[in-house]
């Protein structure tokens, strides 16, 4: 149950927020859920508590998710996939000018960190699909086709060093995968083909090693000001 302070954090403090999910990826059919997820910026004074403000807020809304700026922008500093995607989105619903200067430093989180990021995550949800094969005869479809797609924009962001997270021509074949059409060995067989090209692609990837952490650092520190700044002046 979201507190009312944390629904406030949402609705009066947002900066940036966007559709994810299938609606997202090109992959949404008439029951998909509309996935929604956001960055908030939380007040400074707040930070000056001995009780901090959090760092993410499920809700209000169904399938809502949010994250405090300082926790997003140290998530995408590690490459974590559902964060990127998130800047990456092509559904964005609403961008003040901080979540505006947010989306216009998304290349400053990107390097070949996503490497070992995205390869790690699918490879996690490739076990949990192995053991439902073993435990009930079939993975869930869904999250196999997801994890394709996943691997495929890992590859294709490591190839050009850019994200895109529209599956575009790719669409009718991973929604087979989800209807169960395409048998589970085949399944395995594309999943290791594209983690050997995630493995070929790093290593001739245009994409920095390390991120731009001090861009970064400088947009949160300038943003932190502007918001006590502005704290002041209303007090006062």
């Amino acid at each position: 149950m979201i507190s009312p302070s944390d629904e406030a954090l949402v609705r009066d403090h947002t900066v940036y927020s966007c559709v994810m999910g299938s609606r997202a990826f090109g992959l949404a059919t008439d029951g998909s859920d509309t996935d929604l997820r956001g960055v908030f910026l939380a007040p400074t004074p707040l930070f000056w508590r001995f009780e901090k403000p959090p760092a993410h807020v499920e809700g209000p809304a169904d399938e809502q998710f949010s994250w405090e700026l300082e926790r997003f922008c140290e998530l995408a500093l590690r490459a974590n996939p559902n964060v990127l995607e998130c800047l990456h989105s092509p559904l964005v619903e609403h961008a003040d000018a901080t979540g505006r200067e947010l989306l216009s430093m998304r290349g400053a989180f990107l390097s070949r960190r996503a490497h070992g990021t995205f390869v790690r995550y699918a490879m996690g949800q490739r076990r949990k699909l192995e053991a439902d094969v073993r435990q009930h005869g079939a993975p869930r479809w869904k999250h196999a086709m997801h994890l394709l797609r996943l691997l495929t924009s890992g590859r294709d962001l490591l190839r050009t060093g850019e994200l895109t997270i529209g599956v575009g021509a790719a669409r009718d074949g991973l929604l087979a995968v989800r209807r169960g059409e395409v048998p589970w060995p085949e399944v395995e067989r594309r999943m290791n083909r594209l983690a050997e090209e995630n493995d070929a692609a790093a290593a001739a990837s245009p994409l920095p090693a390390e991120p731009d952490r001090a861009r970064i650092e400088d947009f949160l520190i300038r943003t932190r000001r502007a918001s006590a700044a502005a704290g002041d002046r209303s007090a006062g």
